[in-house]
């Protein structure tokens, strides 16, 4: 399709959305929901009665303008979907979350991260305009500067609480073939977020860093190039993460690098033994995915195999799956606490800095005059010793507000209110649900991040 003939879909799309929303559902008193196959949260909710709201056939890219720098694109659309097409017109979204399932909506209503973000911010931060379906049926398109610039700024860490993106236009930036990376080691923290934030003020098109050990961290560097000499790939038989340890310089495919940690789930693949070579064959390239180690996560958590395996070794697990943004002032300190009361290795380290200092995004403020450091850790936690639920999250959110952080909200939140009011906004979200959403027809954001309702 053309992308006029994309843009009249779309509007077909909404209009059968409506009708279909007029028919009814659950009853009116039912909270809404989203009916999806999958999702790239990690936190069980309540069962109960829903009102489901099916928005599948809102997965189009409706235009990429590369001469604009920008891409329309529907709110259930993958960024693999969206990569394909920005990549046909040599530009990608100027901020692509790791994971190929993410969607565009998904990572508006949550919060997407990744290496560009050192410049160009979170997700939300790329976003130019958003239209929402509210809870009540009602669509509404918001701007930076229109009557609905409270909702434009108020949508990102919502959930869902406010309503679900339909259509939104990000931001892109101009691509080249090919990425290269380089790997610098480094044994001390300080000389480690120091490099990290000299790489962050500096020219390079992405930055991440892992840390492996106490000793071991790796600050990867890369540029886009015309021409590359070879290139690696890590679709099937080798593992990216394990090359940051064996390789000072790689080069990879502009598309192979943007999904460089997709295929082991960074390294969360271990847990499945996907790592091992003959396993990995029998899966094959196609199932060495986040897809595939989504739903086996999900079919651990419903059967506790893992709870089941620890019982019999006399131990006690608690799944610690967070992110968390620290200002690079703390970030040393932070990682010493990671080490000392949590013990997850490695650790995907990401640098964020707000590009403009008038986004201010109500629902999870950063201040644009700094730094941040975003720490990724996934795993399971164990200990002969028994705590009650949540132990060691708390432990997480408590270092993150003394050490004047903010953590997603995507996995497990055990914050009281008071703490949670303080730390999101919730002064400016309950004005906003006065106007967006005044019969209360979805669930609130705490309720639904806490109490998991």
């Amino acid at each position: 399709m053309n992308p006029g003939t994309e843009a009249l879909a779309h509007e077909a799309r909404k209009g059968r959305l409506l009708d279909a929303m007029r028919e009814g559902g659950a009853g009116p008193g039912a909270p809404i929901a989203l009916a999806k196959r999958t999702s790239n949260l990690f936190r069980d909710r309540e069962a109960g009665p829903r009102r489901r709201i099916d928005l599948g056939e809102f997965d189009h890219v409706i235009e990429v303008d590369a001469s604009r720098g920008t891409v329309e694109v529907e709110g259930m659309a993958t960024y693999e979907t969206l990569v394909d097409a920005t990549l046909r017109h040599g530009v990608m979204p100027a901020v692509v979350p790791q994971l190929k399932t993410i969607t565009a909506g998904g990572a508006m209503a949550g919060v997407g991260i990744e290496a560009t973000s050192m410049r160009q911010g979170l997700v939300h931060h790329t976003m130019l305009e958003l239209d929402v379906l509210l809870p009540d049926g009602r669509i509404v398109h918001c701007t930076p500067g229109n009557e609905h610039r409270d909702l434009f700024f108020g949508f990102p860490n919502s959930y869902g609480s406010l309503g679900y993106a339909l259509r939104l236009v990000l931001r892109t930036q101009p691509v080249q073939p090919f990425v290269r990376v380089e790997h610098v080691a480094y044994q001390h923290p300080a000389e480690f977020f120091a490099a990290l934030a000299e790489a962050a003020e500096g020219d390079a098109d992405f930055v991440d860093a892992v840390v492996f050990g106490p000793r071991s961290m790796v600050l990867n560097v890369a540029r886009f190039e015309r021409d590359a000499p070879w290139t690696s790939n890590y679709e099937f038989e080798r593992i990216y993460y394990r090359s940051l340890l064996e390789m000072p310089v790689d080069h990879l495919a502009v598309r192979d690098y943007l999904w460089r940690w997709d295929t082991d789930w960074f390294w969360c693949s271990r847990n499945f033994a996907a790592q091992h070579p003959l396993v990995r064959r029998m899966l094959g390239r196609s199932h060495l995915n986040s897809r595939t180690y989504t739903r086996l996560m999900r079919m651990n958590a419903r059967w506790g195999v893992t709870r089941r395996m620890a019982a019999l070794r006399g131990m006690h697990v608690e799944s610690v799956i967070q992110d968390v943004d620290i200002p690079i002032g703390s970030a040393r300190t932070f990682l010493e606490f990671l080490g000392r009361e949590i013990g997850i290795l490695p650790v995907w380290i990401c640098p964020v800095h707000v590009p403009d200092p008038g986004a201010g995004f109500v629902l999870y403020p950063l201040d644009a005059g700094t730094l941040y450091v975003n720490f990724g850790f996934w795993d399971v936690v164990e200990s002969r010793e028994t705590h009650e639920a949540g132990h060691f999250n708390r432990l997480v959110e408590q270092e993150v507000v003394r050490l004047g952080g903010i953590k997603s909200l995507y996995s497990d939140s055990f914050f009281t209110r008071e703490e949670f009011d303080r730390a999101y906004g919730m002064e400016a979200y309950d004005a906003l649900k006065r106007r967006y959403d005044p019969e209360g027809l979805a669930p609130r954001l705490y309720e639904k991040c806490v109490l998991k309702r």
